[in-house]
C-alpha cells in the first residue's frame, strides 16, 4: 500500500502544478480555492482505483465527492465573477519573487495540507474489507450535520449579499445568528465525521491529524483570522462579535 501513498503524493504534485499554471494564465491565485475541493475528489477516486474496493471506501468517496464538488462549484461561481480575492491580491502587490512564492506557499503547500487531511480516506481504501457498522453510521451522521451547516450557511450568505439593501452590512441572520462562521464549522465537522468512519478500520486512530489540521487551519491560521481581520474595528462587527459565537453554533449572548 506504500506505493499508493507515493502515487497519490506525485499525483498531487502534478495536480497543484497544473493549477499554478492556470493561475498564471488567468492572473489570479484564488483559483487555488477551487482546486482545493476538487483535489480531494480527484485523489479520493485515484486511491479508490488503486486499492481494494469495499462498501466503506465507496461510501467515503461519495461523501468526499459531494463535499468537494459542491464547495468548488460554490467558490467558482462566487469568485470568477469578481476581481481576484483581496487576500491573494494583497500578496500579489507585496510579495517579492511573486511567482516562486505563489507556487511554493500557495499551491505546493496546499497540496501538502490536502495530502495530510486526506489520510483518513487513504486509510479506509487500504483497510481490510470489514463490514459497515455503528461507528460508520455515527460518522456519516456527523458528516451530514457538517454538510448542512456548510451548504446552508453558504447559501444564506449568498442570498444576503445578493440583496442590494444589504450592501455594507454584516450578515447576522439564519445560521449566522448562532455562529460567525457556520460554513467553516460545517467543513470542519464533516472531516471529523470522516475521521470517525476511519476509526472503524485498523490504525484509523492515526489519522486524527487530519481533522485536527483542518480545524487549526480554519480556526487559527488561514480561515477565520484572515477573514475577520478585514472587519476589525467596525462598530457593527464588534457588536456582532460580542453577541455571536465565533465558531461552534451557540445561542446569542445578550
Amino acid at each position: 500500500m506504500t506505493s499508493v501513498y507515493v502515487i497519490i503524493a506525485l499525483a498531487l504534485f502534478a495536480y497543484m502544478s497544473v493549477w499554478f499554471l492556470i493561475a498564471c494564465a488567468l492572473k489570479r491565485n484564488d483559483v487555488a480555492d477551487i482546486a482545493w475541493g476538487l483535489g480531494f475528489v480527484v485523489m479520493s477516486w485515484l486511491a479508490y482505483a488503486l486499492s481494494a474496493h469495499s462498501e466503506r471506501s465507496l461510501l467515503i468517496n461519495i461523501l468526499v465527492t459531494i463535499w468537494g464538488v459542491r464547495l468548488a462549484w460554490h467558490i467558482a461561481r462566487r469568485n470568477l465573477k469578481k476581481p481576484e480575492d483581496s487576500r491573494y491580491a494583497a500578496w500579489r502587490a507585496t510579495w517579492t519573487y511573486f511567482y516562486v512564492r505563489s507556487y511554493v506557499q500557495i499551491f505546493l503547500l496546499q497540496g501538502v495540507f490536502l495530502f495530510v487531511i486526506l489520510l483518513p480516506v487513504l486509510f479506509i481504501h487500504a483497510s481490510a474489507l470489514a463490514p459497515l457498522g455503528a461507528l460508520d453510521a455515527v460518522g456519516v451522521m456527523l458528516w451530514c450535520i457538517g454538510f448542512f451547516f456548510e451548504s446552508v450557511g453558504d447559501h444564506q450568505l449568498k442570498m444576503f449579499l445578493k440583496d442590494p439593501a444589504n450592501k455594507g452590512k454584516i450578515m447576522d441572520q439564519g445560521l449566522w445568528a448562532y455562529s460567525r462562521h457556520p460554513n467553516y464549522f460545517g467543513e470542519v465537522t464533516q472531516w471529523w465525521g470522516i475521521f470517525l468512519v476511519a476509526l472503524a478500520v485498523p490504525y484509523g486512530y492515526m489519522t486524527m491529524i487530519s481533522p485536527l489540521l483542518i480545524t487549526v487551519l480554519i480556526v487559527y491560521v488561514s480561515g477565520i483570522p484572515m477573514l475577520e481581520k478585514k472587519y476589525e474595528g467596525r462598530p457593527d462587527f464588534e457588536a456582532y462579535k460580542k453577541r455571536t459565537s465565533m465558531f461552534v453554533p451557540m445561542p446569542r449572548r445578550s
